[in-house]
């Protein structure tokens, strides 16, 4: 049976705050165009692979803003996760069990099975 750790509800938030701000940037990157200046498009088959990009209008000045205020966060909120008072009372691999079990708090309960059909 895995150990499971008794997290503190700030640490558990933090964590939880983290997922949401990744997923937030992530769905924000997908949607911008991919040069944050103005560019043209331009087609590359020289490499391994073919390369092609449409031309980019560029970000706008609130886009890059938003970008912006989503990493600062982002970057917040993983040193206050890596950072927290809670690491400094496990060790070696229990700390590294602790933390993989952590980054999966947020979703449903892993299902325990008895081994009883």
């Amino acid at each position: 049976m895995a150990t499971t750790y008794d997290f503190p509800s700030d640490l558990l938030a933090g964590q939880e705050e983290l997922h949401q701000v990744r997923a937030e940037l992530s769905a924000l990157l997908k949607r911008l165009p991919w040069s944050v200046e103005p560019l043209d498009g331009f087609s590359d088959d020289n490499g391994w692979r073919k390369v092609e990009r449409p031309a980019s209008p560029g970000w706008t000045a609130d886009e890059q803003a938003e970008v912006e205020k989503l990493r600062r966060r982002e970057h917040e909120l993983a040193v206050f996760v890596s950072t927290h008072r809670y690491w400094s009372e496990l060790t070696g691999p229990e700390r590294v069990a602790a933390r993989s079990q952590l980054k999966h708090a947020h979703g449903a309960p892993p299902e325990e099975t008895d081994g009883a059909p």
